[in-house]
């Protein structure tokens, strides 16, 4: 999206949820625009994210933007691990874990992504896949800092395909996920962790997958950037 148009959909946005408290909504745009927006959503309950950011805290990394940046921003989240960031920049479970790490310690919520790709799922290497990324992921996360960490399942194969995973499949991807949370760290901590699933989410599926018990939310892509489309997604998840 361009400036304009981002600042349209988040004037949208907050008209729409002025008021309304059982649903938390956040905006990730580019890095070029944060501080645009986060002056836009000044005053609202939108919360406003990085779609990435370096794990370095400092030093000579041209191009690159750290955490302590973000927070001068007055960004107070950041996305760690999209789908895109490791499949299409070939970022390792390893760097995901430095970032997640770097992102915490600077004092920001993290939404950590996590998810298969087609080959992995049609060779059932879902489970595998999903539980290494985490471990690597949560590395060295205390069980107090996972009070601020979100987990993110987004099937690669569902990622602007069109293809959904059913309510039934995601519901079983995310109930692993959370035994695998409960084995990292307690059942307490699994059950307090928010774990949204993301992958061709649209208003016409969102509520039955939304309705779904270890469904928390969503991670919207393409439908998040058309008012009449996400605000409809927001509704479901109500």
């Amino acid at each position: 999206m361009d400036l304009a148009s981002g600042l349209d959909l988040v004037q949208a946005i907050r008209e729409h949820t002025f008021g309304k408290t059982n649903v938390d909504v956040g905006i990730f745009p580019p890095a070029v625009y944060l501080s645009a927006m986060q002056r836009a959503c000044e005053g609202s309950s939108v919360i406003v994210g990085a779609q990435n950011l370096s794990e370095q805290k400092s030093g000579a990394f041209t191009g690159e933007i750290s955490a302590s940046m973000l927070r001068d921003l007055g960004v107070t989240s950041t996305l760690v691990g999209h789908s895109e960031r490791r499949h299409v920049f070939g970022e390792s479970d390893a760097l995901c874990g430095a970032k997640t790490r770097a992102a915490l310690a600077a004092g920001l919520d993290v939404v950590l992504c996590i998810g298969e790709t087609q080959d992995e799922r049609e060779g059932k290497q879902t489970e595998p896949v999903c539980s290494r990324q985490l471990a690597t992921g949560l590395e060295g996360v205390s069980t107090a800092d996972m009070t601020r960490v979100t987990i993110a399942y987004e099937p690669v194969w569902a990622i602007g395909t069109g293809l959904t995973a059913t309510p039934e499949m995601a519901g079983e991807t995310h109930a692993y996920v959370r035994g695998v949370l409960a084995g990292l760290h307690s059942e307490a901590t699994a059950q307090a962790t928010r774990i949204l699933y993301g992958g061709s989410v649209k208003p016409d599926n969102a509520a039955d997958l939304l309705a779904v018990p270890d469904i928390d939310g969503a991670l919207v892509g393409g439908a998040s950037l058309q008012a009449e489309l996400f605000l409809p997604i927001i509704d479901g998840a109500r």
